[in-house]
């Protein structure tokens, strides 16, 4: 069945899987194939991360995952001349910039852009050129998504971290954030996405802001499909991200 042009897309990241494989050595389980079963299963697309230090994503698993998918590949990576010229290979969909700590056990925060548009410019060009889909990973402040149009990002992934982490009065005022942040970014022309911490119990608040077109999820979905399975926890999710959304203007 095809999905009305306004339903907020799915993105599952399927990192983790490769984590638990890479515990135990081995090829076993398999991400491309949790990514096979995911786009079977209802997802809009996949996102995998291939970080520097190799953690989880393997170099065979993005050439692999560009191979076999029918939905879009969203490539998650650092601005690194060894990622820019892979993703230039590739081709994926779309190439997400995300920051990157060797130290961090995941990615702590959005995107410094302002004040490092010198930087940046050179390989966002590059991807571009390439036809690549280009999607910064940022926090939702006003200047670090003017700073992401001035570069010509296509997308904005707003980092969802601090949001989940919080609770009560402090949750409401990043929610609020993040509300004031797809709406600028909107009215800027990008295309927003949202990611990072998002589970069943407080991804519905952030379903609901119209402008969102996308959000990505990995390490909650993969954590609940071992205990109920992987079509089980994306229908799950869908069914949730489904109910909060706003009315669409007639």
């Amino acid at each position: 069945m095809t999905k009305p042009a306004d339903m907020l897309r799915l993105g599952v990241n399927i990192d983790h899987v490769a984590t638990l494989r890479n515990a135990r050595g081995g090829s076993h389980p398999c991400p491309v194939s949790a990514a096979l079963l995911a786009q079977k299963s209802g997802a809009d697309g996949i996102t995998a991360h291939l970080r520097e230090d190799r953690r989880h994503i393997k170099d065979d698993d993005i050439v692999n995952l560009k191979q076999v998918l029918d939905i879009p590949l969203n490539f998650e990576m650092a601005a690194t001349e060894e990622m820019v010229s892979l993703a230039e290979r590739l081709r994926p969909n779309a190439a997400c910039i995300v920051p990157e700590k060797r130290a961090e056990l995941t990615t702590e925060g959005g995107l410094a852009v302002t004040g490092h548009e010198a930087r940046l410019a050179p390989f966002i060009t590059r991807l571009k050129a390439a036809g690549v889909r280009v999607s910064l990973f940022v926090d939702a402040i006003p200047g670090e998504l003017e700073a992401a149009v001035g570069l010509g990002a296509d997308i904005v992934e707003l980092h969802t971290g601090a949001y989940c982490d919080a609770s009560g009065a402090e949750r409401a005022a990043h929610l609020t954030l993040l509300r004031d942040g797809a709406h600028y970014a909107d009215k800027l022309g990008l295309e927003v996405h949202a990611g990072h911490g998002l589970n069943y119990e407080n991804v519905s608040d952030i379903a609901a802001i119209q402008q969102m077109v996308e959000l990505n999820i990995g390490h909650f979905l993969i954590g609940a499909a071992v205990f109920s399975g992987l079509p089980d926890a994306l229908s799950t999710m869908r069914r949730l991200m489904d109910d909060a959304r706003p009315e669409k203007s007639a």
